[in-house]
């Protein structure tokens, strides 16, 4: 029999991807409208269509920017990722907190004692080194895409970026800078928080995390949190910097932090009540200042907390890498651990901030069903998910949004993401049918809205991945008329395009093997931030709005999503089961049906 081996990467850098494609034009102008029009009011949406039709006129200024779109395609390896990079993360001011970076809760450990969790962390970090190494090698096994269009090999690219990249901050923009040497023999550490404290420690694991702790205690040789400058709004911080490193001791700590492999937040135990809403606020942003906010880096790649208390997670910067890159380290780390038996750095600060804005959370298995019951209907889980989402706000608003779900575009070379429009006028056909008071729609009606919905949706997924959705597209026609220094155009100028890139609703499926979860904030004021983890039989929801914001409410929003996710499956129930009757057995079918409240 011939032997069958695992692709690696290594294997695959021989074999060069395909290039993202830039969509026609008229596609993404025809998609934009019908995306938008059920988004604003008749009156904007006529008018938006006018100055759409005259943008992508033959010899208008659509024209000549696809050109040249075109050429920049053909001139670069991916003609959108530094674009995309710019607009999605470096250009951003807002603190990286919250607003950007994502994290990932762990299983909730128990520790007998604060030596036990040093233990803990000192697997972790083996496991870290080891899973390091096999980027380094580029040893891991190609991943190929599941899902819609499973099969096609993916870039790896993300990865070796995991550990080696850094988001310095800029008074305008900021700077991602990769190291390039990082399977060099130059020697690696690891920078570890403990009580506010940043220190370096090389590879005789334990020990240092013992004297690290030792070390933080003695009150006398504390300085001030260093670390939560790195937690304020991205100019502020870079003024900050700008201030530290005109001393040659400061610029010494901020080299080795810039260096280093990964940091390591070793937390105080919080007396919060260690609920998985606590959790993922504890690993959001600390619990503020007078918690473990201060003990933290947010500029690097991978921070990984152990609160003596066992509430452990890993804190992202997300401008290198996306969430499937998190989610395989975090995996490879758990099943390492369980299944696993340096000098001083001086920095000065100049001044305290306040705590970050507390966030509601509910993070509940919606228990009654998962994955496999959706796919027995024939559906696809994620579509699933993202009408039921759409039922929720409109439950809640009596409207849709514009909707953000991440689609992976790594079928191609340096692919990232592009956006799935979610709120699509199927969608809205669907809810609308689900809210009526006057129950006018039989169960048939809502059936067949439902499968449009979610084929909408899937057919939308597909245009994504394969690089022809809108938002990259519309973006790179943006950035070429800067670039040849055109008078902004009308299309990008339109109350509608504003309207339509304020994301209200975010959404990403995270999907786990092992049991731990993803959450991270909402991208505007009064919207919210919608992770889900499909598993077999049940599926994981992380709600997330400011408290702040009188519009939102994570609990009603819960509420709603958990009264829509019941309904669907009611729904489903009810067809499936006139479906198996003989024809002419029961008149159901023909029947209106009001949904439950």
């Amino acid at each position: 029999m011939p032997i069958l081996e695992k692709e690696t990467a290594r294997d695959r850098d021989s074999q060069v991807l395909p290039k993202v494609p830039v969509p026609p034009l008229k596609q993404t102008l025809d998609t934009y409208l019908k995306c938008v029009q059920y988004l604003v009011k008749e009156e904007q949406f006529k008018k938006t269509k006018a100055i759409v039709e005259k943008f992508g006129a033959p010899g208008g200024v659509g024209e000549v920017l696809q050109k040249k779109l075109l050429e920049r395609r053909d001139k670069t390896t991916n003609w959108v990722y530094d674009y995309w990079l710019e607009e999605m993360y470096l250009n951003n001011r807002l603190a990286l907190p919250v607003n950007s970076s994502p994290v990932m809760v762990f299983p909730k450990q128990t520790f007998r004692d604060h030596k036990d969790a040093l233990r803990f962390a000192a697997r972790l970090i083996r496991g870290v080194l080891e899973y390091k190494g096999l980027i380094d090698e580029r040893a891991l096994p190609v991943e190929f895409a599941r899902g819609q269009l499973a099969g096609t090999p993916l870039c790896m690219e993300q990865y070796y970026r995991l550990f080696t990249s850094y988001r310095y901050p800029g008074l305008k923009t900021d700077t991602l800078k990769v190291q390039t040497n990082a399977a060099s023999s130059a020697p690696e550490h690891i920078i570890v928080a403990c009580k506010n404290q940043v220190r370096t420690h090389s590879m005789e694991i334990l020990t240092q995390l013992e004297k690290i702790m030792k070390m933080a205690e003695n009150a006398e040789e504390r300085l001030p949190p260093f670390g939560i400058l790195t937690s304020d709004g991205r100019t502020e911080w870079a003024q900050a910097r700008d201030v530290l490193t005109k001393d040659q001791t400061n610029r010494d700590s901020l080299a080795l932090i810039e260096s280093c492999v990964c940091v390591v937040c070793l937390d105080e135990p919080s007396s919060l009540v260690p609920s998985d809403t606590n959790r993922a606020l504890l690993m959001l942003h600390g619990g503020g200042h007078e918690k473990n906010g201060a003990n933290r880096w947010y500029d690097k790649s991978m921070q990984f907390v152990i609160g003596m208390n066992g509430i452990c997670g890993v804190v992202c910067e997300h401008s290198p890498f996306e969430g499937i890159v998190l989610v395989q380290c975090s995996e490879f780390l758990m099943k390492y651990i369980t299944g696993s038996p340096s000098k001083i750095v001086k920095a000065s600060s100049i001044r305290e901030l306040p705590p970050p804005r507390r966030l509601l959370w509910k993070c509940n298995p919606l228990s009654t069903y998962g994955k496999e019951f959706i796919k027995k209907q024939k559906m696809s889980p994620d579509a699933f998910i993202q009408v039921a989402l759409q039922l929720a706000f409109y439950k809640c608003n009596g409207r849709l949004v514009s909707t953000y779900e991440s689609a992976s575009i790594r079928r191609f070379q340096q692919g990232r993401v592009d956006n799935i429009r979610s709120a699509t006028p199927e969608a809205l056909a669907f809810v609308k049918s689900m809210t009526d008071e006057r129950a006018t729609f039989t169960d048939s009606e809502k059936t067949k809205r439902l499968r449009d919905a979610i084929n909408a949706q899937t057919n939308y997924t597909i245009a994504a991945i394969t690089g022809m959705a809108i938002d990259n597209h519309l973006l790179g026609l943006l950035k070429i008329s800067k670039e040849l220094n055109m008078e902004k155009p009308e299309i990008f100028c339109d109350e509608t395009y504003l309207t339509s890139n304020q994301f209200i609703l975010s959404t990403s499926q995270v999907p786990t093997t092992v049991e731990m979860f993803c959450c991270y904030g909402p991208v505007v004021p009064n919207g919210y931030g919608a992770c889900y983890n499909p598993q077999s039989d049940h599926i994981i929801f992380c709600v997330s709005s400011f408290w702040e914001n009188t519009e939102t409410s994570s609990a009603v929003f819960v509420k709603a999503l958990n009264e829509g996710l019941l309904e669907i499956r009611d729904l489903c129930n009810r067809s499936s089961t006139l479906a198996t009757k003989p024809a002419g057995s029961s008149q159901e079918a023909g029947q209106p049906h009001k949904s439950g409240k």
